[in-house]
């Protein structure tokens, strides 16, 4: 008789949820839990051998995380490790393939961390081992039983598969011993069952546990087979749907059940491709795929690709449309009560209907609402799906840079998904729904293609009936899709793409615009979040016209929106502490007027009471109504000051007016000048173009000195001996641009000259070297900020005055426009009493 052998009586422990290792079985488990991969790191793959490496399996109580020994099943499964697979990148991710060996028991918990390792004690021989002949008569009718049990099961599966055939072939020869374990790793049982049978560590109450379940897995076959006889069904082959020792996720299944579960999905999605009603070409391609789907084995990785593929195909509404309202005159008051202002962007979704009504086959327009921030352009979008009656869907594009996420993934690639168009889709579950692409001009182009590029075919209305996705890779008729981008700039959106667009400005608000708003939107909207109301608290129009005016000056609302969001939290911390306050109050005086039996206890409590009465002698009246000296209190110093007097009031000084991507901003423009080599020093994070301005500006000025009264001796030029240093504040943001070439000119006479600008007067305008004064941009956003300002003068260029039919007629009340067509206009206009010998030259007419 052979020697005992025996594992070592320190093991280090890999920690399981689910399934249960028995000996004599294989099973693949993945490496998950944090000290799971550390021993795996620190044991396994620091080990020579590995095939000598014995380690301990154990399984969790059920709902435990940690570790601790009370919360592990006493008893677990020596078990050799066979092979370790996985990767280090782009994550670890391990998986081993285990044998069991024997039975123990855990006796202590050594060491938790990095891994824990346990104090074993084995309960059984390992496999193979000899086993003193079985004297007991019960115990030997028992596996006698058993292995005509097992021989039925056996014969019951299908010959032809290898693993079957072995287990066939050595069946006779296994030890009795190891019969308990082997069989119920393969026979449909619950991880409770297992469990079961791994405590029992006596032989023949671990035969009388797994009998049962052996018997309940032959007679499910046998009626399996008759139900399929009766019924006239032609079985698939078990060769199609093996069943294989150390798979862990088919270890004790009934691979009939796996077939029906199979056929079920198969039906289930045919039934769903008859009720999509797909179109010929989309059709045609799903039936060829569910053709393929039928013959494939589902253990094959391409079963569950093809069957989402195809899942997505039912799930797309290749046939579902909403039908639109289009009702102009309710659509004009849903967008009016929804949105102040706004007047081009309702115009033209008032038209967009009218042609809808009128024909209704029109393809759906794609719309670039292009505005500074806080402005409601997303919100108009939702406000338009809601008006028509359609789905909305928000896109967020800001920072793509892989064409893949607009035209999805071909299905060739692990992890391969549809694009976000097609996904979007899927989402509202109509063909006809409103997209919003946001932020579409900070696309950027990766390694992984140009996404502005990808986009060219879903904003094309000639090409987007016929838009093939990557992964659908059948085309889609996005032509029914209400298209709708925004952008705070179009000077990023590449040309072609732009060119696909109906470009809608969308330009920063007036004060009187952003008191209607706040009035009739924000102010509701804060109170509601706050939990207050026109009870608690109420805001003065002179209130709402000092936070507009001295702490935001923004092109949208959102700044304004959160100052009002600042005021109600205040006031809440009032509300609430006199609510409390007040139930203190009455508790108390409930306690003062209950009769009491200790006549000291009695009058101290009323002196507390008389104590907590006065101090709310003078709780805060509702409602609080906001003035200047709250605003203070809660806002803090205004933000924003009147500072034009203060910094046009030496010479050198000019305000210009500058576009930016939030909007429309006053700039203000300094030179001086020193002793030096006639260099010119520009600064202010300055672009090409603005440098280039500032040089044409100066040699102007050095040109047209004695038209501009500076004094300068005869033959002597003006930069002589003498350097120039022009700055433009706010150095810390990136300026550039032809539009402050006439405020630089401006700038230089008012330093050479030793005269002041005046302080209420602001200016934009490119210039030539002849002294002409070219148009610019952003006419109305530039107007707007020197109204926000408190400018009263703005010198424009003359071929700009068609641009101030845009500016509200309030603005244009409040300012005094100057049409400039040469530079003399504008400095006449920007100096007290002009230059006299520049008039001279201004009444000969320009041959340019």
């Amino acid at each position: 008789m052979a020697s005992r052998i025996t594992i070592p009586k320190r093991l280090p422990l890999l920690l399981i949820s689910d399934g249960v290792l028995l000996p004599g079985s294989s099973m693949r488990i993945p490496v998950q839990s944090p000290k799971n991969m550390h021993m795996v790191k620190k044991h396994l793959l620091k080990s020579n051998t590995l095939s000598s490496t014995i380690i301990g399996v154990i399984t969790r109580e059920k709902g435990a995380q940690d570790e601790d020994i009370n919360t592990l099943h006493s008893i677990g499964t020596a078990a050799v490790v066979v092979q370790v697979t996985g990767t280090n990148w782009p994550r670890p991710a391990y998986s081993l393939l285990l044998t069991g060996l024997c039975r123990f028991k855990l006796e202590d918990l050594l060491q938790d961390i990095p891994y824990p390792i346990g104090r074993v004690r084995q309960l059984d021989k390992l496999p193979g081992e000899d086993l003193d002949e079985i004297q007991d008569e019960e115990l030997s009718a028992l596996a006698e039983n058993f292995r005509e049990q097992a021989n039925k099961l056996v014969d019951m599966l299908d010959i032809t598969i290898p693993i079957v055939a072995k287990l066939k072939k050595m069946l006779d020869s296994l030890p009795t011993q190891n019969l308990p374990d082997i069989f119920a790793s393969i026979v449909k049982a619950t991880s409770t069952e297992k469990l079961s049978i791994l405590d029992s560590v006596d032989l023949a109450e671990r035969f009388k546990k797994t009998l049962p379940l052996l018997v309940r897995q032959v007679e499910g076959l046998k009626l399996l087979r008759q139900s399929r006889r009766n019924n006239n069904i032609v079985r698939i082959k078990h060769t199609d749907r093996p069943m294989i020792l150390g798979k862990s996720r088919k270890l004790g299944m009934d691979p009939s059940d796996e077939e029906d579960q199979d056929g079920d999905e198969i039906v289930d999605l045919e039934r769903k491709l008859n009720a999509a009603k797909l179109p010929e070409h989309a059709d045609k391609a799903a039936r060829k795929e569910l053709k393929r789907l039928k013959k494939m084995p589902s253990a094959l990785p391409d079963y569950s690709l093809t069957r989402n593929y195809l899942e997505l195909m039912t799930e797309l509404p290749w046939s579902k449309t909403t039908s639109d309202t289009l009702d102009i005159a309710q659509a004009r008051l849903d967008l009016d009560a929804d949105h102040y202002g706004l007047e081009k962007l309702k115009k033209r979704v008032i038209e967009y209907l009218a042609v809808r009504q009128l024909k209704n086959s029109l393809k759906g327009p794609i719309l670039c609402f292009v505005g500074p921030p806080g402005v409601g352009k997303t919100s108009v979008g939702r406000s338009i799906a809601r008006t028509l009656g359609r789905e909305f869907h928000r896109i967020s594009i800001g920072g793509v840079s892989d064409q893949s996420d607009i035209r999805g993934h071909r299905r060739t690639y692990i992890g391969a998904m549809p694009g976000r168009i097609i996904h979007g889709l899927k989402t509202v579950g109509v063909n006809n729904p409103v997209f919003l692409l946001d932020e579409i001009d900070k696309l950027s182009k990766g390694i992984h293609g140009d996404p502005a590029a990808a986009l060219l075919e879903v904003l094309d209305p000639e090409q987007n009936n016929s838009f093939v996705d990557h992964y659908l890779n059948v085309p889609f008729d996005l032509s029914q899709v209400l298209f709708i981008a925004t952008a705070n700039s179009i000077s990023t959106i590449p040309a072609p793409l732009l060119d696909r667009m109906e470009v809608i400005s969308v330009p920063g608000y007036t004060q009187e615009e952003k008191l209607m708003i706040a009035e009739r939107h924000l102010i509701q909207k804060q109170l509601k979040e706050h939990g207050l109301s026109q009870e608690h608290l109420q805001f003065p129009e002179d209130a709402l016209k000092m936070i507009i005016s001295r702490y935001t000056r923004e092109a949208g609302v959102r700044s304004l929106e959160r100052k009002l969001g600042a005021l109600c939290r205040a006031v809440a911390v009032k509300v609430a502490e006199n609510t409390s306050t007040k139930s203190r109050d009455a508790s108390m005086a409930t306690e003062k007027t209950a009769p009491k039996e200790d006549k000291v206890a009695s009058e101290e409590m009323e002196k507390e009471s008389v104590a907590i009465a006065t101090t709310l002698a003078h709780p805060p009246e509702m409602p609080i109504v906001l003035d200047e000296h709250a605003i203070q209190d809660i806002l803090g110093p205004p933000m924003f000051e009147n500072e034009m007097s203060e910094r046009l009031g030496q010479p050198g000084v000019a305000v210009g007016l500058a576009w930016t991507a939030v909007g429309g901003e006053i700039m203000f423009v300094e030179a001086t000048k020193m002793d030096g080599e006639g260099q010119l020093t520009l600064t202010g994070q300055l672009g090409d173009v603005m440098k280039e301005s500032a040089r044409i500006a100066l040699n102007w000025v050095r040109s047209h000195v004695a038209q501009c009264g500076i004094q300068v001796s005869a033959g002597t030029d003006l930069m002589e001996n003498t350097d120039v240093h022009i700055h433009f504040p706010a150095g810390a943001i990136n300026k550039d641009g032809p539009s402050a070439g006439v405020t630089v000119v401006t700038v230089l006479v008012s330093l050479f000259s030793g005269r002041c600008v005046h302080s209420d007067i602001a200016m934009t305008g490119e210039v030539t070297l002849r002294g002409l004064v070219l148009p610019v941009g952003g006419i109305k956003d530039k107007v707007l900020a020197a109204h926000r300002a408190g400018i009263k003068k703005v010198i424009l260029p003359k071929r700009n005055e068609k641009d101030l039919i845009e500016i509200p007629a309030n603005v244009k009340s409040d300012l005094e426009f100057i049409f400039a067509t040469r530079l003399e206009d504008v400095l006449q206009a920007a100096f007290d009493g002009g230059f006299e010998k520049m008039s001279v030259e201004m009444s000969v007419p320009s041959k340019l």
